[in-house]
């Protein structure tokens, strides 16, 4: 009887009703505020000296989020990774310009992929999905931000970040950098590294938002450059638009000259 039920605690329902990811695991509950994240627990120096002994065995943790990632991804057509703030609201100009670029880019013959979560991810996601693209998210065990938005087709959860930026590097053949906080600029200056030391080649790497990215650039070129951190054609190795169209012709002429490279070879003159 209704009178027979016992007495609810909103926090105490709130609290088992959070989900938490582990990488492949989902938790709910107490069970999902028991551990760490792998990340962690790998990276953290504090806790007792036994973790010298447990680490190696992390490494086959480890080694099966490549063949996870490598196996689901492997058929993935040519695509162009799409990062920005997850805290972007739906409001926002900007993940209007995330759902337009998404669609862009599949009309171009791309796929998407991004970082699966919400804000400037799921903008972009949704513009491919509604556009009849393939949508896909990299997710990462965090603190937050923990499940994939509804708009991704081909959705994985990572533990590590390095087994994740592999993948974005492995299956993405260019980058496109929206208005973000951290992890943007993380996976920005990997990509230019990456692309300055010839790990990658033929990597197209756009900014778009002028205005956001001015002052960062304006710092490359006074301090950077001008000191000598960096030689001119670095600098050259990003490209900052405010134009949709641009961005996606940007991509789309660098690999046109790939795939030219690739079927006439060295001699080709045009």
């Amino acid at each position: 009887m209704p009178g027979d039920e016992p007495p609810t605690n909103s926090d105490s329902r709130r609290d088992r009703d959070e989900i938490v990811h582990r990488g492949p695991v989902q938790l709910r509950g107490d069970r999902a505020f028991e551990s760490t994240m792998m990340d962690q627990r790998l990276l953290d120096r504090r806790g007792p000296a036994d973790w010298v002994h447990t680490d190696p065995w992390r490494v086959l943790r480890i080694q099966s989020e490549f063949v996870e990632g490598f196996g689901a991804l492997a058929e993935v057509p040519r695509a162009v990774a799409v990062f920005g703030s997850a805290r972007t609201p739906t409001d926002h100009a900007d993940y209007a310009i995330g759902r337009r670029l998404g669609a862009a880019l599949v009309d171009a013959g791309y796929a998407v992929i991004t970082g699966g979560g919400p804000g400037a991810m799921e903008a972009a996601n949704r513009g491919a999905s509604e556009s009849g693209g393939f949508s896909i998210g990299l997710g990462i065990e965090l603190p937050f931000e923990q499940s994939l938005n509804d708009w991704v087709d081909l959705g994985l959860n990572f533990r590590y970040f390095f087994a994740r930026k592999t993948m974005f590097v492995k299956y993405s053949q260019a980058f496109v950098c929206l208005p973000g906080g951290f992890g943007t600029l993380d996976e920005l200056f990997e990509a230019v590294t990456l692309v300055q030391t010839h790990k990658i080649t033929q990597f197209p790497i756009v900014l778009f938002g002028t205005e956001y990215w001015s002052g960062l650039l304006d710092w490359i070129r006074a301090t950077m450059l001008r000191e000598g951190k960096i030689s001119a054609e670095d600098f050259d190795l990003i490209s900052v638009t405010d134009s949709i169209e641009e961005a996606v012709q940007i991509i789309v002429a660098a690999h046109r000259g790939e795939d030219e490279h690739e079927l006439y070879g060295e001699e080709a003159s045009w």
